[in-house]
């Protein structure tokens, strides 16, 4: 369990730290409101609040640097409060010039009950912000009429050449009639008298022309008030009848004395242009020792507004890494199975197993042949089992050890697949009170990841079948195609089997994929049995009597059985049958076993071709019955590539019958080239020429077939049984050592 392993608890949850801050910025990046030229906005309904002929009043704020502790949270409400006009901010309202700290800005602003404009800072110019701040308030610099008053506003970060700014300040101040003038700029023109806290030459206005030529321009337009930021505390020095007052105390790093403190300015002017301003100090901390501590507090709480997003998602992946590298170098790992285990116990005395599946008998298939197959031989054994599986409308009365569930929705041209209700409790209730000692997954999804929560809840183990290759049957899934088969498939099948005790595969090739994608379950190599005595059962007697009932002479017959489904690559055989009758003399039929939605189309095909005499769809077969047909054969035919281990061949090879198929994973371990049939690229011509062989050749075709029937000997039911069983009680083994070992610690 993670919550018994600390570290892996702490690695789990730096990972979501990560992936919920990763979230929260692509929502502030991608999915927050837009917002586009917000100063043209504040500027309209300043001149629509403001009057020439009344006094008015707006608030000045410094260093906001995306504070939420001070400015949101404490300077807002009084600004909302004051009944002032209008709040400016004087530089740096931005701890960086990132797009996620523009928008935590304006999401800060928008508690703002009246209009409010920026001067274009250092901070609002760092990380390219200027091009953002362009987009979303407005020019670096500009100027405004308010009242009686002239506001301006100046770039003072080198973004705009300050000859040309003093070149239009200049004629804008030298035509402009106001009473009053205030200007902003982000660097100060002036060095404060007081000690500034860590302050550097870069802080200040440069270059020197430009200091120069600005004080020169203030004092030859009467200006009244020179407001800057840049600096963490407050300072007002006068030269001439100008007042430069520095203010940058809502929000960044301060010291909490006499000169560094959290404040803003308030400004007064009178309809005669009479300007008057207050400091309004805020108070963050009343006892003295802690005033400083709780300053320290709010600085950093603002800074990390915008900024801890970034910080914490570092410190996040750092610690995941190291958490890690720790597992990886420090903890030990013993890649080879654990030989000490002792299955004995289990195998001396009846093993009760619960198998969840998504589909079971009557639906003929793969996967619930292989299942009743199991269970029937386990039973054998003196097993109980109970096997989970969804409800059919003909499906046999009376099972005892089937627990049959209702569907929410039955999919296919026949409603061949159904979607249980995994939500009925009463599924919980019997398999508790089944009390399993192991469960047996047969898919990996729905049912089985409801079997694989119950297994975690009565805390046995888990063990997974890997019957399908799902990126075969992305036509059945309602998503684009590539993505399933290309990536989702491969990922669910992995995380799925990694979750489990124990999967077992069919073929070593199987294993290899399995290893290829990221499987680090322990796996077990385990054919699906056949019933090979059945086979060797049928009698002369019932294969004529089937020849006589599908009107066959002397011909050679040709058998496949398949599901009529895209991914079983039925089109490749019909095609090839057309080749292969303009390419020979000799008689033969093609008789394809299997159901599907499929059906109609494949039939109009076969009839488009002039293949009727020649190709038989012969629909579903009784499993009871299925022996008779593969014994009716001389060959089996293939072109299958979705099949984990094709146990349709070994049951082919149980009768008797060479096999001619497309290699793929399945295929390859099973049918061995030139010794039981031969197995081909998919290419038609190739598939052809062996398929001709064992038509014209009948010594080769006689040969093959012996050793077909020898080589499916070893894969019986019994067998099968057994070695599942043993690999049930090797995880029951491995699931009670480790009981042991979490009760030591």
């Amino acid at each position: 369990m993670i919550f018994r392993n600390p570290l892996k608890l702490l690695f789990y949850l730096c990972l979501l730290i990560v992936i919920l801050l990763v979230g929260y910025k692509t929502y502030l990046n991608f999915f927050m409101k837009n917002f586009a030229g917000v100063h043209t906005g504040e500027v309209e309904q300043i001149h629509r609040d403001v009057s020439a002929t009344e006094p008015f009043s707006f608030a000045v704020v410094g260093n906001i640097n995306n504070s939420i502790g001070i400015f949101e949270e404490r300077i807002i409400p009084e600004l909302n409060a004051s009944g002032m006009d209008f709040m400016v901010s004087a530089g740096n309202a931005v701890s960086g010039g990132g797009e996620g700290k523009y928008r935590a800005l304006y999401g800060s602003l928008s508690h703002l009950n009246i209009p409010y404009l920026l001067t274009f800072g250092a901070h609002e110019h760092e990380d390219f912000g200027s091009f953002r701040f362009y987009d979303h308030f407005g020019p670096h610099f500009y100027s405004i009429r308010a009242g009686s008053s002239r506001l301006i506003f100046l770039d003072s970060t080198g973004k705009t050449p300050w000859q040309w700014q003093m070149r239009w300040l200049n004629e804008l101040l030298g035509e402009d009639t106001s009473k009053a003038r205030i200007l902003f700029i982000g660097h100060p023109p002036l060095k404060p008298t007081e000690d500034a806290l860590f302050d550097q030459p870069e802080d200040y206005l440069a270059p020197p022309e430009f200091r120069n030529a600005l004080l020169k321009a203030v004092k030859k337009h009467n200006i009244d008030l020179v407001f800057s930021a840049n600096l963490s505390l407050y300072s007002e020095t006068q030269l001439g009848d100008t007042s430069f007052i520095t203010t940058g105390g809502a929000g960044g790093l301060v010291m909490n004395d006499e000169t560094s403190f959290y404040h803003y300015v308030q400004v007064n002017v009178s309809p005669e242009g009479e300007i008057s301003h207050t400091l309004q100090r805020l108070e963050v901390g009343q006892h003295p020792i802690l005033k400083r501590l709780e300053s320290l507090w709010f600085f950093i709480y603002s800074l990390f507004y915008a900024g801890y997003l970034n910080f914490l998602i570092i410190v996040a992946i750092f610690a995941a890494i190291a958490i890690k590298l720790y597992a990886i170098i420090f903890v030990g790992k013993d890649y080879y199975p654990d030989y000490n285990l002792d299955p004995t116990p289990w195998l001396e005395k009846p093993i009760r197993v619960a198998m969840f599946t998504n589909n079971y008998l009557p639906f003929i298939g793969g996967v619930p042949i292989s299942i009743a197959r199991l269970r029937r031989g386990l039973e054998d054994l003196g097993d109980k089992l109970l096997v989970v599986a969804p409800r059919y409308k003909d499906q046999p009365e009376a099972e005892e050890h089937v627990l049959r569930i209702p569907s929410l929705l039955a999919m296919g041209e026949k409603r061949e697949f159904r979607l249980a209700n995994i939500f009925l409790g009463r599924i919980r209730k019997r398999v508790r009170a089944f009390h399993p000692d192991i469960i047996h997954l047969h898919h990996p999804f729905w049912l089985g990841s409801l079997g694989l929560f119950i297994a975690r809840r009565l805390n046995v183990p888990a063990i997974y079948t890997y019957h399908t290759r799902l990126e075969h049957y992305a036509h059945f899934v309602p998503l684009p195609g590539l993505i399933f088969r290309n990536l989702i498939s491969h990922t669910l099948i992995k995380r799925f089997a990694n979750k489990c005790d124990g999967v077992i595969v069919p073929t070593y090739s199987t294993e290899e994929y399995l290893r290829m994608i990221g499987v680090k379950t322990p796996t077990f190599v385990q054919p699906t049995g056949i019933e090979y005595k059945r086979f060797q059962a049928v009698s002369d007697a019932d294969i004529a009597a089937l020849r006589t009932t599908l009107n066959l002479k002397d011909e050679i017959v040709f058998i496949s059985v398949s599901r009529l489904s895209n991914e079983k690559n039925i089109d490749f055989m019909i095609d090839a049958i057309n080749t292969l009758r303009q390419e020979t003399s000799k008689p033969f039929h093609f008789l394809m076993i299997g159901e599907g939605h499929q059906k109609d189309r494949l039939q109009n095909k076969i009839h488009e071709l002039g293949l009727d005499t020649l190709v038989t769809l012969v629909g579903a077969v009784p499993p009871e019955d299925i022996a008779v047909w593969y014994r009716l054969g001389d060959a089996f035919v293939f072109a299958s590539k979705s099949e984990t281990q094709g146990m349709v061949i070994l049951e082919a090879m149980a009768a008797g019958l060479p096999v001619v198929a497309v290699r793929s994973s399945g295929i390859d371990d099973v049918v061995r080239h030139g010794v039981n049939g031969f197995k081909t690229p998919e290419r038609q011509d190739q598939w052809c020429t062996q398929v001709k062989r064992l038509l014209e050749d009948d010594e080769l075709r006689g040969k093959l077939s012996r050793q077909a029937l020898a080589f499916a000997k070893d894969f019986s039911v019994e067998q099968f049984a057994t070695d599942v069983r043993e690999i049930y009680a090797t995880a029951l083994a491995l699931s009670n050592k480790k009981s042991r070992k979490q009760r030591e610690t």
